[in-house]
């Protein structure tokens, strides 16, 4: 049925016939029109909508909530779905998924399972890692159940252990075991930045527990320097590298230059790409400038290289045809940014920063070669490894 009938004119004025006293205007009032389509109706919602999920989320009943779901884990798994794909929405429900959660688990073996679902999902969904370490660490605190085998947080914390055990096998693993142990341990580097425990005072701590298997699990990254292990490192000394080392230091641990002494040596001997030892080159010098954080620095003040030790890691940003985003720390950069220098349609006649460089006469331009040469280009890399070595000397 159409939404409403076509509208007449709000209101018509009669106009006065000449050399008569003007009169007053009449107004006729349209006739109003009911629309017979519900508000509920499926053309006021988004496309890829969950009608279904928001009933159960949102009616007043709290035994309602979960009335149209058969399971604990079609329950679970709808919500965790739902917050893939909506992720802003993780301050709005979480609370009541709580007290849904409450309600419903109520044994050992159903809190085990939701365990092992949302473990699941931060392990094998892309990106929802960081959203699965904040539903962790709300359950933690929110969860009422707490059985004899142990609570929320511990039964978490023992299938990570289960994983974590294997560790040295799955660096050696083909490449699809190396890739869930890959998203295994950047959801662990997740939980030990948003998982909050609270200390003997009342003060919030991180998981100690977590900052050693850390550390244990970069050693057997770095124990097999084949692509995907490094890579996998660089992620997460660039995801909890700057808290490691804080960390470590109030111990009064030198760790963090342990791990710069393995990369350095993977540089100089392993096997891997040029690329990833870029990568790794880019980490000791991210590392190097305080893992990127500026400290005394005016807001007001210009960055330069003498008061912005960041400076020189604000590289720019490319797209690639598909509108990808990529940076010179990319593993395949350089693939990609030749692709962009052939593209001569988006930038003719111009570098990167802007001056035309095609005026007549310019013949030194024209003999300029950006490509080093990979002989050269490694030697250049130990040279600024033995110079690093010479200035900590």
């Amino acid at each position: 049925p159409a939404l409403c009938a076509p509208r007449a004119p709000a209101y018509e004025v009669s106009v006065p016939d000449s050399g008569q006293e003007m009169a007053e205007p009449q107004v006729a009032v349209a006739p109003v029109v009911t629309s017979r389509l519900s508000v509920k109706a499926p053309e006021f919602y988004p496309s890829g909508y969950n009608q279904n999920f928001n009933q159960n989320f949102t009616d007043s009943s709290f035994e309602d909530r979960y009335d149209g779901y058969l399971t604990l884990a079609e329950y679970v798994q709808d919500f965790l779905n739902h917050l893939t794909e909506q992720p802003g929405c993780f301050e709005m429900e979480i609370e009541q998924f709580a007290e849904t959660l409450n309600g419903w688990v109520t044994a050992d073996e159903a809190l085990q399972e939701l365990v092992e679902l949302i473990y699941q999902q931060a392990t094998s969904v892309p990106n929802f890692s960081y959203m699965g370490a904040r539903l962790c660490n709300y359950l933690s605190h929110h969860l009422t159940i707490s059985p004899q085998s142990g609570n929320f947080r511990q039964l978490l914390l023992q299938r990570c252990r289960t994983e974590y055990e294997n560790r040295d096998e799955a660096t050696k693993g083909d490449e699809t075991t190396r890739k869930q142990f890959h998203a295994f341990v950047l959801f662990l580097a997740e939980l030990y930045l948003n998982l909050e425990i609270k200390g003997t005072k009342g003060q919030v701590m991180r998981a100690e527990i977590l900052q050693e298997g850390l550390r244990e699990l970069l050693n057997a990254l770095f124990s097999n320097p084949v692509d995907s292990n490094l890579i996998c490192a660089v992620k997460l000394l660039k995801l909890t590298g700057s808290v490691l080392e804080d960390a470590w230091k109030e111990k009064g641990k030198n760790d963090m230059e342990e791990m710069i002494q393995r990369i350095e040596n993977v540089v100089l001997d392993a096997n891997c790409s040029r690329d990833v030892k870029h990568m790794l080159l880019k980490l000791v010098e991210l590392r190097s400038s305080n893992w990127g954080r500026v400290h005394g620095t005016s807001p007001r003040t210009e960055a330069t290289p003498e008061n912005d030790p960041n400076y020189f890691m604000n590289e720019p940003t490319f797209y690639t045809s598909d509108g990808v985003p990529f940076t010179a720390a990319d593993p395949d950069y350089q693939e990609k940014y030749q692709e962009l220098l052939e593209r001569e349609d988006l930038f003719p006649e111009y570098e990167e920063n802007g001056t035309d460089l095609s005026g007549p006469g310019d013949l030194y331009f024209d003999d300029i070669d950006d490509e080093m040469d990979p002989e050269i280009e490694e030697a250049y890399e130990k040279f600024c490894l033995e110079s690093e070595h010479k200035r900590k000397q």
